[in-house]
């Protein structure tokens, strides 16, 4: 049985996971997501990067099927976009579907795969596509995911009844745990200043004594 405490670990990286910036179900037409930025937080890819460690999980956790890949460069003076490939209404030859076959027949070296040098920058719509793009460039996470929603018409996911009375309970437990932790930091605080009073007496005690004799 898992004890009550990795239990409520585990529930709330669930519940994070879940919820939050970025929780939302993308239309059946969007057939991937590309993120281009550099590596570092600064010179503007500060909002690109929250939007990748925030938003980013929680997409791909409700939209599993749909191909999210990121591009990060050394370059910090490059731009930052991220590019939204839709279905186009009229199909051709080469459709999505047909595209995702294609791709997973390459050999694995050779599919797209995120990367951290530049391998894979955002590629062209294929037949049957079309992409809009974000800059996201000196933009704060929270406007680069509002212009996401807007621009996909993704529906936000809320929490159930059952997963707000979870929240509740959690918000609870962590309350708790850190009033917990604060009695017993002054506990320790405590008996750490006792032990510096007594061994503070005691030195006194040895001088006064060596004095004496």
């Amino acid at each position: 049985m898992v004890n009550p405490g990795k239990r409520m670990h585990i529930l709330q990286a669930l519940l994070a996971l879940r919820h939050g910036p970025g929780a939302a179900i993308l239309p059946p037409e969007i057939t991937r997501i590309h993120m281009d930025f550099a590596l570092k937080w600064n010179d503007g890819h500060l909002g690109p990067r929250k939007f990748w460690k925030m938003c980013l999980p929680r997409l791909k956790f409700w939209n599993p099927a749909v191909p999210m890949l990121v591009n990060r460069t050394s370059d910090q003076s490059a731009p930052a976009k991220m590019s939204i490939y839709f279905r186009q209404a009229a199909l051709g030859s080469d459709t999505p579907s047909a595209l995702t076959t294609k791709l997973s027949e390459l050999p694995l070296a050779r599919q797209p795969h995120s990367s951290t040098s530049n391998e894979h920058p955002a590629p062209e719509p294929e037949e049957g596509e079309r992409v809009v793009t974000i800059d996201m460039k000196n933009v704060h996470s929270d406007d680069i995911l509002n212009e996401f929603l807007t621009k996909t018409g993704a529906t936000l996911v809320h929490p159930t009844p059952d997963e707000q009375v979870e929240m509740r309970q959690l918000e609870e437990l962590q309350e708790k745990a850190a009033v917990d932790r604060a009695i017993m930091k002054k506990y320790i605080d405590d008996v750490k200043r006792e032990e510096r009073i007594l061994a503070i007496a005691r030195q006194e005690a040895d001088a006064i004594k060596m004095a004496n004799d």
